[in-house]
């Protein structure tokens, strides 16, 4: 394991940066098991329990890893008990963040409805800060986004410098295709979220998400009320 507490920044990064060109073909497990070995206990994972997919992966890498999920006060009920059954199932040490204001707080301070009149003042309450506060005690993190998934995606690696944080950000899946991420709930019965089911293929606060029709972009469904909003600031 890597002696990350008495690395500076810019050793962190060159780390980050060298591990992205060095782990660019590996598997996702191969992914994980370099920050894990390489982090240990200040490694966590982020997940916004669409599925347990980072769930099952990290319970072959290493048993109990680290998870951190955000509460926004805003989740559908079927969020938070997936984010239960990946805990119980996979084994994962799931640990919830909350944001600094309630919802009932946020309103008396910011007003009624800032989802919609502020959406990114929103999210930067519910999500963004509390984000960077939970990892805080951590050197690396992950998440499951992938190339895939929008344009804001498109270049991010299997490991790279997060500069905003100034942490090592870890993209197992940052490789998979839509097939192949599909393939992989398919193949060993993955828990899922029911909202997927239910034409949710991007799940996200209750007040912000819509059904997708067949055919439209998975993400569409994301922040629809809103012209352009495509990233609630966690990952640029």
């Amino acid at each position: 394991m890597l002696d990350v507490l008495t690395q500076d920044v810019t050793e962190l990064q060159t780390l980050a940066e060298q591990a992205g060109r060095d782990l660019e073909a590996a598997s996702a497990q191969d992914v994980l098991r370099w920050a894990h070995e390489s982090f240990g206990d200040r490694f966590v994972v982020a997940s916004s329990m669409g599925d347990g997919v980072l769930g099952h992966l990290a319970s072959t890498v290493a048993t109990g890893m680290q998870f951190l999920f955000l509460d926004t006060g805003y989740h559908f009920p079927e969020t938070l008990g997936t984010r239960d059954a990946v805990a119980q199932v996979y084994g994962a040490d799931v640990r919830t963040v909350l944001p600094m204001l309630t919802v009932g707080q946020q309103e008396a301070v910011y007003g009624g409805r800032l989802l919609q009149r502020d959406p990114d003042a929103c999210c930067f309450i519910r999500k963004v800060e509390p984000l960077s506060r939970g990892l805080k005690p951590y050197t690396a993190w992950a998440s499951g986004i992938r190339r895939d998934e929008a344009t804001t995606r498109r270049h991010i690696g299997v490991v790279e410098w997060d500069a905003k944080r100034e942490k090592v950000k870890v993209n197992p899946l940052a490789r998979w295709t839509q097939e192949q991420y599909d393939a992989y709930i398919a193949d060993h019965g993955i828990l899922v979220n029911p909202l997927q089911s239910e034409g949710y293929p991007s799940i996200g606060c209750a007040p912000c998400t819509r059904r997708v029709a067949p055919g439209e972009d998975p993400r569409s469904g994301r922040w629809a009320q809103v012209a352009d909003k495509v990233e609630c600031g966690l990952h640029v």
